[in-house]
This record gives C-alpha cells, sequence and structure tokens, in this order.
C-alpha cells in the first residue's frame, strides 16, 4: 500500500552489531526487517575499527532472505574502483537484484597506514574521488550489454565481443579501462546511497545517488536538505523525482509504548554526538514517521536501533504495523528488485543506447 498523498513510504534498518561475526544473527535481523516489508538493511563498515567484512556479510544473508535490499558500506578511499564495482555487481546476482552500495571514505592518517600507499586527504577531496568512483561504476556496469553472454556451446562462445565496453575513465587518483569482468547486474545499476549531511558528500549525493541519508532533527530541516538535494541533482541534469531522500534517525525503543522524556517521541528527535536520536515507544514513532512523511518532507527514514534485537523487533511488531495498519505503509513487496522497492527505474544502458564504440 502507499500513502493517501500517492508517495510511497520508505523505511531502512540498520542491522550493525558490535563484536558480532557470526552470521546466524545478521541473517535474523535481516529477516526480521523483510518481515516487516522494510526497504533495505544497511550494514556499515569501515577501516577505522575492527569488524566483519559488511559486503561479504551481505552475500551469506542473501540467500537466506528473498526480497529485502541489502546495502554494505563500502570505502572508495584506499580501495581499487574496479574491485568494488565487481564485488557489488556480484552482490546483485547473489541476491537476484537486491543490492545496493553506501558509498563512504577513509580520512583518517591511521587508514591510511593499513594500506600504505598515501596519505590522508581532506574529506572534500575525498568525496569529489567517491564521485568518480560512483561514475566509473556504472560505467563498468555497462559494459556488458544484457544480452552479451550468448553462451552457445556447441561454437564455443560464451560472450559477444561487439557488445562489450571498454570506460578508459581517467580520475584524480585512478584510470580504469575494462570492461567488467562480472556482466550487467540484474537492476543494470546496483542501487548507490550516499549520507548527504554535509560538505562535498551532499554534493556526490546531489549527482550520483539514488538514496541520500539525512540526519535531521527535525521535520523542517529535513524538507530543507531534500529541497535543496533536489535543486542541486537537477543541475546535475537528473531528474531530482530520481532521488529518494531519508531521514536517517538512531531509535531507542526501551521506553514502552509511549515517549517517557520530554524532547522525543511525538516531540521529535533530540540532536546528539552520533546524530539525531529517537528515544521513546514505537506509537509515537509511528506518528512522527507519519507526520513528517504526511508534510511531504521526506521520503523515508533510515533507522538505526540502539538494541539491534530489541528495537527492530519492536519497530517491526510496532511501529511498522502501525504504519501499514493506516495505509501507509506496504504490507507485501509488489516487486522482487531494491530499485522496484524504491520505485527507481532500471537504467538503460549508456553504451547500448549510444553505440558507444567498444
Amino acid at each position: 500500500m502507499t500513502s493517501s498523498h500517492g508517495r510511497g513510504l520508505h523505511l531502512a534498518a540498520a542491522v550493525d552489531q558490535r563484536s558480532a561475526y557470526d552470521a546466524d544473527s545478521y541473517v535474523e535481523l535481516a529477516r526480521l526487517a523483510e518481515s516487516g516489508g522494510l526497504d533495505f538493511v544497511t550494514l556499515d563498515d569501515t577501516f577505522a575499527r575492527p569488524g566483519p567484512d559488511a559486503l561479504a556479510v551481505l552475500s551469506r544473508i542473501a540467500p537466506a532472505t528473498g526480497r529485502i535490499g541489502l546495502v554494505p558500506t563500502v570505502t572508495t578511499t584506499h580501495t581499487e574502483p574496479f574491485h568494488v564495482q565487481a564485488a557489488v555487481a556480484t552482490l546483485d546476482w547473489v541476491s537476484r537484484g537486491r543490492a545496493g552500495w553506501r558509498l563512504d571514505v577513509s580520512t583518517t592518517e591511521g587508514e591510511a597506514r593499513l594500506f600504505g600507499r598515501r596519505h590522508a586527504a581532506p574529506a572534500d577531496a575525498l568525496w569529489e574521488e567517491a564521485g568518480e568512483v560512483a561514475e566509473v561504476a556504472a560505467q563498468l556496469w555497462d559494459s556488458w550489454e544484457d544480452d552479451a553472454e550468448i553462451r552457445d556451446t556447441a561454437t564455443d562462445r560464451f560472450v559477444d565481443r561487439d557488445k562489450l565496453h571498454h570506460v578508459d575513465f581517467t580520475g584524480s587518483e585512478f584510470s580504469v579501462k575494462g570492461p567488467s569482468i562480472v556482466p550487467r547486474p540484474p537492476q543494470g545499476h546496483p542501487v548507490r546511497v550516499v549520507d548527504a549531511t554535509e560538505g562535498q558528500a551532499r554534493r556526490t549525493a546531489a549527482r550520483y545517488a539514488d538514496v541520500a541519508l539525512v540526519r535531521a532533527a527535525s521535520s523542517a530541516q529535513a524538507g530543507a536538505v531534500r529541497a535543496e538535494l533536489r535543486a542541486s541533482a537537477e543541475k546535475f541534469g537528473r531528474d531530482p523525482d530520481a532521488l529518494r531522500v531519508l531521514v536517517s534517525l538512531v531509535v531507542d525503543l526501551g521506553d514502552g509504548e509511549h515517549a517517557a522524556e520530554p524532547g522525543h517521541g511525538g516531540g521529535g528527535p533530540r540532536q546528539t554526538a552520533h546524530g539525531p536520536l529517537y528515544r521513546g515507544g514505537p506509537v509515537d514513532l509511528a506518528e512522527l514517521i507519519a507526520t513528517w512523511h504526511g508534510d511531504r518532507t521526506v521520503d523515508g527514514f533510515h533507522l538505526t536501533p540502539v538494541e539491534p534485537r530489541r528495537d527492530l523487533e519492536r519497530l517491526v511488531n510496532g511501529t511498522v504495523a502501525l504504519l501499514q495498519h493506516r495505509g501507509l505503509f506496504r504490507t507485501f513487496y509488489p516487486g522482487s528488485t531494491l530499485r522496484e522497492h524504491l520505485g527507481l527505474a532500471r537504467p538503460a544502458n549508456q553504451y547500448a543506447v549510444t553505440g558507444g564504440a567498444s
């Protein structure tokens, strides 16, 4: 179901867990989120602290789930763009079109020393580089036309070489010739997600992201950022309606059915050092989500539980159930891919459309 004013509400949740390395706990959380019809789950990753590889964990979750989108954080700093895009494309294949990719950058000298190839750089420069990686990833995903695979055993021909294309991309820190080693993903382009809270990251999100995450403590603040992102996307020649803007909130649902503190729940989130925090109950959270979405200031919410198992369960069985009962959120997945969940079209292949030389 969609909301009464014609715009679908989009909901996503983080499945981050401290010091958890067993796959079963992540599978359990992803299945719980899927039972609520959430668009996607995210799993954070960084070179700055210990933890499992997010992309590998979600590749393990893929066969244990059927519909929910899977979005790992993958840094574009110190990594090879060719390998990153191939890994994300592979996740899209093994999940049958449910992959996304949350781009992030590594800004510290400690992270740089892990690789030893270059020193840390300013965040603005790194986000510009992230944009270049997003661009070359799209070109590499398009380097195979959709029907490039022949698989003709009689002639021992696996691929039509006329339908493979070199990208010949040169960025500020890398160059890539292509084509990719992975056929074009089921979604064409796996969904690109960017935290657009501040600085150059917002510009990169406006130009390249399918989903922009913003940290806002009020509906008015969220609406202003959304309007800015949509205007910037249009300046870059994009259709602003092809950009989903989701508010990121940390949620603590351990305080019963309603808000336990002034300034939370129906009164809105409270700004903290880690971003806006909602502390209260699932009923008031449902009201907040319905109100902000009804104000047309957001396309949805990305929620990070303080206590993963407890809060995600209360989110799905409380908040989401209430939104479904009011007809504001879907009760089933109408499609099978993450792009379909988000209402985003499958991109045309830029080489097939333009007839670019191979």
